[in-house]
């Protein structure tokens, strides 16, 4: 029994007359070990949050799990000398042991929820309470499995994804570089032919398996952001928390990372979802919005992230931020020129509509015969953003309606935003973090506005190429999902009678 073993281990030290507190920490470590196994167990960390040291960190991964405090053995647990330092320790640490290698005491979230002490000091040697043996080997287990939101800052989450997003690319890029025949292997490569047809045609294995990569850590991202439940998370669960807003990540996600999981990537995805478990998104994207002073917290999230995943990927895609008072500019002037230049008095919050004329497939028995022409009615102000990036321009557009209009008129706000605001914003991006930040941006802003959506409505915010026209599935179920994408932004691009091209260039 290890636990009997460490007491007669402890008696032979204690009993010696040499040892002090820092004399047990090796026999107590092993016993750690032993209790909590697939954990790290680091002696004398360096300094942790703002509390100070704790003697040891226990670890899944790079994620803590718990600390322990050890005094030496028949301390006074409760001596005023150790009530400011274990008070501190107590507040900032979400799972926590306070111990003088006897007694153990339990705290969550600053509460003692568990005691028990395995040995008591009897005649100048140390005795085992072997009674308690069992009850202590199970609350040292729970202790090791614990679930808390110990990532708190946001660049340790954008650092921590961006180690998982990378690897999960390594090892995609050998699987689609390896000459191996697979029925995974056949798959991957099939979903990369699919890119190939119908969204970058000179997409190279290591782009696709960054595209992929991007996909799991961003839809995680998105899902862990909207998880009305911080004490659990999985892969499955987020599968089904991705805004209904972003249909294709909602669907990309659940294929790439669903029931059938490509077995080679299914661990480090599992790692990614212990990541988002220690981490409450949401709050921590308010901080960071608080703690840099910017307007858009999720822009300079993102860049933390790609800075850490390959800083080289914003350079050959272009990815440059444009500064918020240049973005607020652009948007302030063009929403007079709209006024002063065209007429519409209300500018960027105009509704009027126009009407146009579209091309319809006719079918005539079983085929299809030709095309029909028919008018539809449109909203005349319509705004896109071929090179949409984090939605930085969108996003402001939004803003600026809002308080320039409606911020005195919530009541009516909502139904304006449902129908005539999201189906005149249009924007198209290639690179996928991006894509998906800009949902996600669109979707925070919109919520902080009071918007109460009657039915969840996609974002006309596309995964495409601006430059490239659609082209037809092949028939997959992977490809319909692309070219499904493709088609609807290719309906901008051909019918939508775009009044307004805002963006980076400007």
């Amino acid at each position: 029994m290890p636990i009997q073993e460490y007491i007669h281990q402890i008696n032979e030290k204690y009993r010696s007359g040499f040892s002090k507190e820092h004399g047990y920490r090796g026999t107590f470590e092993n016993l750690c070990r032993t209790l909590m196994p697939g954990r790290a167990i680091i002696n004398e960390p360096g300094k942790v949050k703002d509390c100070g040291n704790p003697d040891f960190v226990v670890s899944k991964g790079r994620i803590p799990v718990g600390y322990i405090e050890v005094k030496d053995i028949g301390s006074d647990l409760d001596a005023k000398l150790y009530k400011e330092q274990f008070s501190r320790y107590r507040n900032a640490l979400d799972n926590l042991i306070i111990s003088d290698y006897l007694l153990f005491r339990f705290y969550q979230n600053a509460d003692l929820v568990h005691e028990v002490r395995i040995g008591e000091i009897q005649d100048g040697r140390v005795v085992p309470l072997s009674k308690n043996f069992a009850h202590f080997a199970r609350l040292m287990g729970d202790f090791s499995t614990f679930i808390g939101i110990s990532i708190k800052s946001a660049s340790t989450l954008a650092k921590m994804m961006a180690a998982k997003a990378r690897l999960l690319q390594h090892i995609l890029e050998n699987a689609l570089t390896s000459d191996e025949k697979s029925a995974e292997n056949s798959e991957l490569k099939g979903q990369l032919n699919a890119f190939r047809e119908v969204l970058i045609h000179d997409i190279t294995p290591k782009e696709f398996a960054d595209i992929y990569a991007q996909t799991l850590a961003y839809g995680m991202f998105a899902a862990r952001l909207h998880d009305p439940t911080l004490e659990d998370f999985s892969r499955e669960e987020a599968a089904t928390l991705i805004p209904r807003t972003n249909p294709f990540l909602r669907k990309l996600f659940q294929y790439i990372a669903g029931y059938d999981i490509d077995p080679r990537i299914k661990t480090t995805v599992e790692n990614l979802v212990d990541v988002f478990r220690a981490a409450d998104v949401r709050a921590i994207m308010d901080n960071f919005g608080k703690t840099t002073q910017q307007n858009d917290p999720v822009i300079h999230f993102y860049e933390t992230f790609l800075a850490a995943y390959d800083p080289k990927l914003r350079k050959s895609r272009g990815v440059w931020y444009t500064p918020e008072p240049v973005v607020n500019f652009i948007v302030r002037a063009v929403d007079d020129i709209l006024k002063t230049e065209f007429g519409l008095a209300q500018g960027l919050a105009d509704t009027e509509k126009t009407t146009i004329e579209l091309d319809s497939q006719v079918a005539d028995g079983r085929s299809k015969t030709g095309y029909k022409r028919y008018k539809k009615e449109v909203h005349k102000v319509q705004i896109l953003d071929p090179a949409a990036g984090t939605g930085t321009f969108l996003a402001e557009i939004v803003k600026h309606i809002y308080n320039t209009r409606f911020k005195a008129m919530q009541g009516i706000w909502s139904s304006y935003v449902e129908n005539d605001l999201i189906p005149r914003l249009n924007g198209f991006e290639l690179l996928m973090a991006s894509y998906a930040m800009a949902h996600l941006k669109l979707d925070l802003l919109l919520t902080e506005t009071g918007y109460q959506p009657q039915k969840p409505k996609r974002f006309n915010v596309y995964l495409t190429n601006s430059l490239e026209e659609h082209h037809s599935d092949t028939g997959t179920l992977f490809t319909a999902w692309l070219s499904d994408e493709s088609n609807e932004a290719n309906h901008i691009k051909r019918d939508t009678p775009v009044m307004v091209v805002i963006g980076n260039p400007p």
